[in-house]
């Protein structure tokens, strides 16, 4: 599993970005500023993200490479600017196009009878000015990179057309430089490859729109205003609507049916069933009652709720799913690696393999040979632009993490989602992922003579420090049995400040000791009193924890926890894939049996310590096998760390969460299989895209050299080739957009 780095997380939306050649240049300088832990850039996004470094060096780094940068500091407001931004592009570009292709065209049909000097030097002039009207972004851009020691996309256009131009004009105005047969023009190609390539990006511009929807549908569950109806716990008579941004932690809001949640907070009053399924993935609504968390997103049903705000701004539940999402989106599979790599070089050996071209056609080609070199040099410019090599995986990668997280799975990097394709094993915990985690107390004894409300009352004091579902179960079933009345003392409670916690075991306070048979066994408490007692529990499967005071047992509770009602399937989806399934639990051999027995699973083991449960995901990972550990609680921690791709319950603890490289926001193990068959998905469609990027330009290349001339006596115009380059971005843009159609497989 990969850790996030620690290091303070500065995201920059960039400007001038065409290619993978400037992703990899950009990369390159921030990864060389002060500072800087490791820096990545997103081609299909226009943006970077960078650990460590000060933000102002970081766009200065930036703006010295040849490109613009500026900070994103609000996810909303930089998203709806990046819109407005490439809808403004968008329109730009589409003028653009249908200017260039239009001349082009014209050109194309009546400038071939044109033989007037004066008419094709009027020609020439035009075509040089809708060319710089038209592309001028290419010509700043590309020969902006040559002068910072580089290029690009831009560069190869840049250079193809102002050669196509200037053999033209210098054909024009000096015509007994060339052979009789070398004297033709290409104005018209300058021009439409410019409109070609133009139209390519307007496609591709369109196409792009759609793979930034997951994104924004997140960022438009956030209300732009509240209902404000007082602070401090005390609920005024006149209610204010408010910005979101005035609202503050403690501040009470009223929620009116069919509105949606504006900021994460606790019900004070009221009760109403609400939405939660655009957060979660979970169709069905969910009943909210006094004390319960309410999350900024959902939509309320038909009740009134007045709820006191916990978390506002960037540490909302919504908020952090968010900058998850866009995070992931940012980062690269190992996958990307390799056209990482191919696309820092490409671009200077395609100028390189255009000039040889030149070269071969000159002094080994047919006559007319410098029309045979000049074409085929332009042709290779033109067509091994590497933008569909450039797209081909985090264009993949955006829609995949955007995709699953409308299922209700937040992905934390690009590599998790790689590493969930080669699953082999499936680890899961017990408590709280494979069952409901809220087990309730079936059976409660005393031993010994203990006092039973006394004993009762010190369980909830040891207990109710804890968060764990059984210690929870433990304090409620405590607080509901005890009497009021007051019982005389025979030992002092416990206070928290003297609890030492051992994981996976129990509570050791004082003389008192709460915890497992196996806690119990370990300091020489006598059980033999209980013998009979222990001997029903485990012939039922139950949970037991056990307190014990000086060495002497005093009393015991019998647990249960009931399966989560989609587990049995869950499990049955996963084996369907050819994943193994195993549980690790710390309960007893009984329940654990029982369960495993419930839901199938391929192998268990029981009564484990956190380290326990470790040491069994390495030793599968020995045996060469990619493991998935699925958990909820702070044990579990160690484990999700260690595991090839870590899995957290949505509900469970924030070190859990922590820890994992998957976040499920359901408590639904159907969102492990689900999040699984999407990383199948995208990691074919990225191997698809990448296949097709280099094929493309594997036989692109070559073909514009001419290689296929000797057998059709063809050449292919740079005009052919500035569509067959815009067409190969636009293919990967349209082939990574069919995963947002993506449906996992049934659930029953």
């Amino acid at each position: 599993m990969t850790n996030a780095v620690q290091d303070k997380i500065t995201q920059l939306s960039l400007s001038g970005v065409t290619c993978a050649g400037c992703v990899g240049h950009i990369e390159k300088a921030l990864n060389q500023a002060p500072g800087v832990v490791v820096a990545q850039v997103n081609l299909a996004s226009r943006t970077a993200e960078v650990s460590g470094g000060d933000v102002q060096q970081l766009i200065k780094a930036v703006q010295d490479a040849g490109y613009g940068a500026r900070l994103i500091e609000d996810p909303a407001l930089a998203e709806e600017q990046q819109t407005n931004e490439l809808g403004q592009l968008l329109k730009s570009r589409s003028w653009h196009a249908a200017l260039g292709v239009g001349l082009g065209v014209g050109l194309m049909l009546f400038g071939m009878e044109i033989a007037d000097p004066f008419v094709l030097r009027a020609v020439g002039w035009l075509t040089l000015a809708i060319m710089l009207m038209t592309g001028e972004h290419f010509y700043k851009s590309g020969f902006k990179a040559l002068k910072t020691g580089h290029a690009n996309m831009d560069t190869l256009i840049a250079i193809g057309t102002s050669a196509a131009w200037l053999y033209s004009i210098l054909v024009v105005y000096r015509p007994n430089m060339f052979p009789e047969a070398a004297r033709g023009v290409y104005f018209e190609a300058a021009v439409m490859i410019i409109g070609l390539v133009n139209l390519g990006q307007v496609l591709e511009m369109r196409a792009r729109i759609k793979t930034q929807s997951s994104l924004k549908n997140l960022l438009g569950l956030r209300p732009s205003h509240a209902c404000l109806v007082g602070s401090g716990g005390a609920v005024r008579d006149a209610e204010v609507q408010v910005n979101i941004i005035q609202v503050k932690v403690g501040d009470l809001l009223r929620i009116k049916p069919g509105e949606r949640v504006p900021v994460d907070g606790r019900v004070t009053q009221g009760e109403s069933y609400f939405d939660e399924a655009m957060l979660t993935g979970e169709p069905m609504p969910a009943i909210k009652r006094l004390g319960d968390e309410l999350v900024a997103g959902s939509i309320n049903g038909q009740g009134s709720v007045i709820y006191e705000v916990t978390r506002v701004g960037r540490d909302t539940a919504l908020a952090r799913i968010v900058e998850m999402v866009r995070q992931a989106q940012n980062s690269k599979p190992p996958i990307s690696q390799l056209a990482d790599k191919v696309a820092t070089i490409f671009v200077p050996v395609v100028i390189v393999i255009a000039m040889i071209t030149a070269l071969l056609w000159y002094f080994f080609g047919p006559q007319p040979v410098l029309t045979y070199s000049f074409v085929s040099a332009v042709s290779v410019l033109i067509i091994a632009c590497p933008c569909a090599l450039g797209l081909a995986t985090p264009i993949s990668v955006m829609i995949g993490v955007g995709k699953a997280a409308q299922m209700g799975v937040l992905v934390r990097n690009a590599e998790a989602l790689q590493q969930a394709s080669n699953i082999d094993w499936v680890v899961l915990d017990k408590t709280g992922t494979i069952t409901q985690g809220h087990p309730s107390v079936e059976d409660y004894a005393i031993f010994n003579g203990a006092d039973e409300v006394q004993s009762l009352a010190i369980a909830e004091t040891i207990e109710q420090a804890s968060e764990h579902p059984i210690a929870l179960a433990i304090v409620a079933y405590c607080q509901q049995q005890q009497s009021l009345k007051d019982p005389d003392s025979s030992f002092a409670a416990p206070t928290a400040k003297h609890f030492t916690s051992l994981q996976g075991m129990g509570v050791i306070s004082g003389d008192f000791i709460m915890g497992s048979v196996k806690l119990m066994q370990a300091h020489k408490v006598d059980l033999s009193i209980a013998k009979g007692w222990l001997r029903v529990q485990k012939h039922a499967a139950r949970s037991l924890v056990l307190l014990a005071h000086k060495g002497e047992l005093i009393s015991a509770f019998a647990l249960e926890d009931a399966l989560k009602q989609d587990s049995v399937k869950a499990v049955k989806r996963l084996k369907a894939q050819g994943i193994k399934v195993m549980m690790l639990t710390g309960d007893n051999q009984a329940t654990a049996q029982r369960v495993a027995s419930l839901v199938a699973v391929d192998d268990y083991a029981a009564e484990l310590m956190p380290e326990d449960k470790l040491n069994n995901i390495k030793q599968l990972q020995d045996q060469g096998y990619v493991v998935a550990m699925v958990g909820d609680g702070i044990n579990d921690a160690p484990a999700l760390s260690q595991a090839n791709v870590g899995v957290a319950m949505g509900q469970g603890t924030d070190v859990a969460i922590e820890s994992a490289d998957l976040c499920l926001l359901n408590s639904s193990l159907h969102g492990v299989a689900d999040a699984i068959e999407l990383s199948h998905a995208t990691l074919r469609n990225i191997k698809q895209n990448l296949w097709g990027a280099f094929t493309y330009n594997t036989l692109g290349i070559p073909i514009a050299a001419g290689v296929l001339f000797p057998l059709t006596g063809m050449l292919l115009s740079p005009m052919l080739a500035a569509l067959a380059m815009s067409l190969s971005s636009l293919t990967v843009v349209i082939n990574a957009n069919r995963l947002r159609l993506f449906k996992p497989s049934p659930r029953n």
